[in-house]
């Protein structure tokens, strides 16, 4: 019963965002080592670019949105929120998943699928439950969002582990985590512009209304015919560049903190910038390339700055960033430019760029994890119970 009571088992960011640092700081670097046949490729019968970015959006990206979801649903319908052996469980399914991953193609085929799904299955419908019994306490009643989207990673996921549905399945991820960036940002850099310089930024409910319906229907823009995905794409970036003006950047790029959200904001509307260009325009980029501008932009910047914010502020710390939070901030910034812009110029060094990129995401996350999981291990600094 005492290990019941840890800290850790409190509250849903503790165990995640541990989870989190761990993952961001290993699986990048594991890829570059498979990538450049240093380390044998798992034991699986998915290609390595399957298993690469099914690792990257529900191996780390959910450890990341789990954490923060599990946490933040709770304030949002002001409930205790799941805790204790629920935590358990979901931490145990989500290595569990990590381990099927590795092995899949050792393992019967119905223990692969239940360790494939345990997790992201169970945290959905905890998440649902949290949200759909207390709906009438909701404070955000756009959170209807979630609901539609959360059940879609489900299909997302199980699209990208097989061969000939992986673009789909991936695409659907990348456009369900743009989703649940453009809603957190909507709801944060109000408050957090708001505090730094005593100053409201735009809030108009259609205009966000309209970002987040445009932005929710290129989930799906793999099955649409590539004209109009590409032109609803470029009505997103114009309208997420117009409420972008209007939520006074000369100021946010002052503050290092703040900035890194602003920074990650653009490498969503980049991203589909180019999903404009390649899809309507026929541009010769790969689709890797959109893709990473939007894990190494919006997810490789954003989500290092909400770890940080979190991490302090949930533990009963004073929400500052020091001089190592914004050196790690800085080198993932450094890891966007190895990754996305030094190929452009010196493509024959591709696998440099590669592992350059990697080592990055391991100096940040490392860092972050040496600073954050033993705040994360212990009780709240002031007193409070979580």
């Amino acid at each position: 019963m005492k290990f019941f009571y840890h800290p850790v088992w409190l509250v849903g960011f503790r165990p995640f965002f541990a989870l989190a640092c761990l993952s961001g700081l290993a699986l990048p670097v594991l890829w570059a080592l498979i990538y450049s046949g240093t380390v044998s490729a798992p034991l699986t019968s998915f290609s390595m670019v399957q298993w690469h970015a099914h690792e990257m959006f529900f191996g780390f990206g959910w450890a990341v949105l789990g954490g923060f979801l599990l946490t933040a649903t709770k304030n949002w319908v002001r409930v205790r929120g799941h805790w204790g052996y629920a935590l358990m469980f979901l931490t145990a399914a989500w290595l569990f998943e990590r381990v099927g991953m590795w092995f899949e193609g050792s393992w019967p085929y119905l223990l692969f699928l239940t360790s494939n799904n345990l997790f992201l299955g169970s945290i959905i419908a905890m998440l649902l439950w949290t949200l759909l019994r207390n709906r009438d306490k909701d404070i955000y009643r756009d959170n209807y969002f979630f609901l539609l989207i959360l059940p879609t990673f489900l299909i997302s996921k199980n699209l990208m582990l097989n061969a000939d549905y992986f673009e789909h399945g991936s695409s659907m991820a990348l456009g369900l985590f743009r989703v649940a960036f453009l809603v957190m940002l909507e709801r944060t850099l109000f408050p957090f512009m708001k505090d730094a310089f005593q100053l409201e930024i735009l809030r108009n409910v259609r205009l966000n209304t309209v970002i987040k319906l445009l932005a929710l229907s290129l989930v799906f823009a793999s099955f649409m015919p590539p004209v109009l995905a590409g032109g609803i794409a470029l009505v997103l970036v114009l309208l997420l560049m117009v409420r972008f003006v209007y939520w006074k950047p000369q100021l946010a790029m002052q503050r290092l903190d703040i900035a890194i959200m602003y920074i990650g904001y653009l490498a969503i509307a980049g991203q589909l910038l180019i999903e404009f260009l390649r899809l309507t325009l026929h541009y010769e980029w790969p689709v890797s390339m959109s893709m990473h501008v939007f894990t190494f932009g919006a997810m490789g910047l954003i989500i290092p700055g909400m770890l940080i914010r979190i991490s302090k502020g949930h533990t009963g710390r004073k929400v500052e960033f020091d001089g190592l939070d914004k050196f790690a901030l800085w080198v993932m910034m450094l890891a966007f430019v190895l990754r996305i812009i030094a190929p452009l110029f010196d493509p024959a060094d591709y696998t440099r760029w590669i592992f350059l990129a990697a080592a990055c995401w391991f100096v940040c996350f490392a860092m972050l994890g040496w600073r954050y999981i033993p705040w994360l291990l212990q009780a709240r600094v002031d007193g409070k119970e979580h």
